[in-house]
């Protein structure tokens, strides 16, 4: 009798020795991988609706994670809209404007912080494979900026002196093709890129799966020039783009397996998505927007909606369809909520939206989203249902000779001249401007962008801002 008394006594002890040390154990921080493709349209993939290009990976992550229907980048054009993700801020906040050239005078100032430097802080190691575009002189490179290993392209794959404009209207140097801060080659094909950048990525993941790591694969591609590898050339039933748009596919498909093959997939939160609509003055080299109106470089919603998936087995429901209004600056804290990480001391623009990826919440974690664009113009605003515009001039290929092969066609310019307010629930493709019919709305939608720009100013009004913050500028 005692020897079993002893033997429960000792057995409850060990049993509860074992339960501490299971509650002490740290829990093991997600890794994050972020790819981010460049000039892609909303419709450019199957599970949003492409009736011509094929990417089984991305469908299948799909329904692996959750698609977002209602996702907004920071702005309609490349180093803005990267300014954006990375650091949770209007890029106008930050003095980001446009995409900045070779040579730019300026680029992103040490004193904000990127997701990288963020989860650099708590452990992680951190990765860009692909385009940078924040500012090219040393001390803009991505390796100042919290990165660990930089492999890629300082700017966009146009930027190079084969640009169909040499020398008309651009006089661009060489192509580099930078490893951490060493220019490697000056790149006259770039039909290996994909795959060099895919080969980065699973080589980085494979060294790594034992630390949490964070992996920046902002593709130069669906950008014009396209190029895309001879195991693609061809095999789409979209021309030269669709092939591109496969490639990438298959770059995604690399990834999530080598996440697989190395017991991470479960633990990794993997974020799809694009850094503005398509270029439409390309014709046959553009993607689609479809069904929304527009592309890049204006404020309408084929500029800055994009196709995004979120894959995060540990934590997200698969197979879900969110049509919750959520933006790029978003993105930086929801990683913060999840990591753990600290937000950075600067004020950022963004909130968390973990509660609508979980399906906690339909609620969007800001009140409104605002479309800046050009230097500090505010163009539109999305409240709730409503998008609402502002007078300002844009730019539309609507009755133009679209662009054919890689040259692009002329834009014509559009002057609005009155408030136009859409229902892009109903209305996705802004055809219907109800802005006498519900004056209740745009005084509401008034009153968000005066506030907006007593922060950020607008130029359209000659208003300047009271927190804006300078770029860095180059030495």
């Amino acid at each position: 009798m005692h020897k079993n008394l002893h033997l429960l006594i000792l057995s409850l002890v060990l049993f509860s020795c074992t339960e501490k040390k299971k509650e002490s154990q740290p829990k093991v921080p997600p890794n994050v991988i972020l790819i981010f493709t460049d000039d892609q349209g909303y419709q450019d993939i199957g599970t949003f609706g492409s009736p011509n290009i094929e990417t089984p990976h991305l469908d299948q992550m799909a329904k692996e994670g959750v698609k977002l229907t209602s996702f907004y980048s920071a702005q309609p054009i490349c180093s803005a809209s990267r300014a954006g993700i990375l650091t949770g801020c209007y890029p106008n906040r930050i003095g980001i404007h446009n995409a900045l050239g070779p040579g730019s005078p300026i680029g992103i100032n040490a004193s904000e912080m990127t997701i990288a430097e963020m989860l650099k802080n708590i452990g992680y190691k951190t990765a860009i494979f692909g385009k940078w575009h924040l500012g090219d002189s040393p001390k803009f490179l991505p390796t100042r900026h919290g990165f660990d290993e930089f492999f890629g392209i300082p700017y966009s794959n146009d930027m190079w002196p084969y640009h169909p404009q040499q020398g008309t209207v651009f006089n661009f140097g060489p192509l580099q093709l930078f490893e951490n801060e060493t220019v490697l080659d000056t790149l006259t094909d770039q039909s290996q890129l994909t795959t060099q950048i895919t080969e980065k990525s699973v080589d980085f993941i494979n060294r790594n799966k034992n630390n949490p790591f964070f992996l920046y694969v902002p593709h130069p591609q669906p950008h014009v020039p396209l190029f895309v590898s001879d195991k693609f050339k061809g095999k789409s039933k979209r021309g030269l783009y669709g092939d591109v748009i496969m490639e990438i596919d298959w770059s995604v498909g690399e990834i999530l397996a080598a996440l697989k093959e190395n017991g991470l997939e479960d633990n990794t939160l993997v974020i799809f998505t694009s850094d503005n609509g398509p270029w439409l003055s390309y014709g046959n080299h553009a993607g689609s927007a479809l069904p929304f109106r527009e592309g890049k470089g204006t404020a309408w919603e084929g500029a800055q909606r994009e196709p995004f998936i979120m894959r995060y087995p540990k934590k997200l429901a698969p197979g879900k369809t969110i049509d919750v209004p959520v933006m790029a600056i978003d993105i930086l804290p929801t990683i913060a909520e999840i990591t753990g990480a600290r937000l950075p001391n600067l004020t950022i623009d963004g909130k968390s939206a973990l509660t609508v990826f979980t399906g906690e919440s339909q609620e969007s974690p800001q009140e409104a989203y605002f479309f800046y664009y050009r230097i500090n113009e505010l163009m539109g605003v999305r409240y709730d249902k409503w998008k609402m515009y502002f007078p300002h001039t844009y730019r539309t290929m609507d009755r133009q000779e679209p662009g054919k092969d890689g040259l692009p066609g002329e834009y014509r310019m559009i002057e609005m001249e009155e408030i136009e307010l859409y229902d892009v629930t109903t209305d996705i493709g802004e055809t219907n401007n109800v802005a006498e019919e519900y004056p209740e709305v745009v005084d509401k939608i008034k009153i968000l962008a005066n506030d907006i720009r007593h922060e950020l100013g607008d130029s359209l009004l000659d208003l300047e801002g009271t927190k804006n913050r300078e770029a860095g500028k180059a030495e």
